[in-house]
């Protein structure tokens, strides 16, 4: 099913943590059977979400450019060194971002290769196939084509589970069941989320005052290629009586985006019940955390309605920026003096 933004009003248990369903070992093994035309829609989808990331970096960039610029001549020193932080961070990351991009498009293009000369071994398998198979030599060729269409089609599922460890992370929040009328205070519900291997369970129920408290906030998945996302939710009646309301799988390769987006899911066939997910994609892993995405995501998130940059500075130096003035002041008066 498509997913569509969609923003209910629900409140969230205080305290929980990120949980994860995968450890430093967790990767898919190779695919036996490549996937080309699935794999041409997921690189689609993330090299737009690549060159999304890098605008929004771009333009956070230039943004903090402009604003030391302008502060330059009446600012406090502090101030201006943390600005000065920040886009030496943020073009740290632009730079590995590129980096990661061009490594993808290579492993891209490697892979295209690897498909053409399966190809072409295809069209020769079938070719001595059908021909005439008594002469020695075309025995021989049948099987030098059996033999590469055999290498290339392996290459193909190396390169493919190669380009899955590039996807990056899909950091998923719970935000809520929406039914209109269909919720009802008492209620309980049971969403179970299957992402290949990887698995999210929680259970939450509906308050007197409307709101929902669930035992599990987020969860980090690895994107794959040729998976769907399933979910499937049950209402808990009794200890013996639960009663599925739906189960559906969705697309995932739409959720390469620069921002978090929240997206929702009908549940049933009507309609009447919705769930509700925020979504972050980070490109990579958790073991190449760059120290700009998290500071540039938080102030470019969609429903933050101000920056972290644009605070005005001070006019007038601190007391100890004075003494630091003073002191440098005297330093040079000393080596005029020659006694430094």
């Amino acid at each position: 099913r498509n997913l569509s933004p969609f923003t209910p009003t629900v409140s969230r248990k205080t305290g929980s943590r990120v949980s994860r369903m995968f450890s430093m070992s967790h990767k898919s093994p190779p695919p036996k059977v490549p996937q080309p035309n699935r794999l041409d829609e997921v690189y689609e989808a993330l090299k737009k979400g690549l060159t999304a990331y890098l605008e929004v970096h771009q333009l956070e960039l230039e943004k903090l450019s402009t604003q030391i610029r302008e502060s330059k001549r009446n600012s406090r020193l502090g101030f201006l060194y943390d600005l000065d932080k920040q886009v030496k961070s943020i073009e740290r990351f632009l730079r590995r971002l590129e980096f990661h991009a061009s490594k993808i498009d290579e492993l891209y293009e490697a892979y295209c290769i690897q498909r053409r000369l399966r190809d072409g071994a295809h069209n020769m398998v079938k070719a001595y196939s059908t021909g005439s198979p008594g002469s020695r030599e075309a025995r021989e060729s049948l099987a030098e084509a059996s033999k590469g269409y055999k290498e290339y089609t392996e290459n193909m599922c190396l390169l493919e589970n190669e380009l899955e460890s590039q996807l990056g992370e899909f950091h998923i929040r719970m935000k809520g069941l929406a039914g209109f009328a269909r919720l009802c205070a008492g209620d309980q519900y049971e969403i179970f989320m299957k992402y290949g291997r990887q698995r999210w369970k929680l259970r939450g129920r509906i308050e007197v005052n409307s709101k929902q408290v669930w035992d599990s906030e987020e969860m980090v998945f690895l994107p794959l290629i040729t998976e769907f996302l399933s979910i499937k939710v049950t209402e808990l009646k009794s200890l013996a009586n639960h009663v599925v309301v739906g189960n559906v799988s969705c697309e995932t390769k739409d959720l390469f985006a620069a921002l978090p987006q929240v997206v929702a899911v009908d549940i049933n066939d009507l309609g009447t019940l919705k769930l509700s997910l925020e979504v972050t994609w980070n490109p990579f892993d958790k073991d190449d955390q760059p120290s700009a995405a998290s500071s540039v995501n938080k102030a470019s998130t969609v429903n933050k309605r101000f920056s972290t940059y644009n605070q005005s500075p001070p006019d007038t130096p601190s007391l100890r920026e004075q003494a630091f003035y003073v002191s440098v002041h005297q330093a040079g008066l000393f080596r005029r003096h020659g006694q430094w």
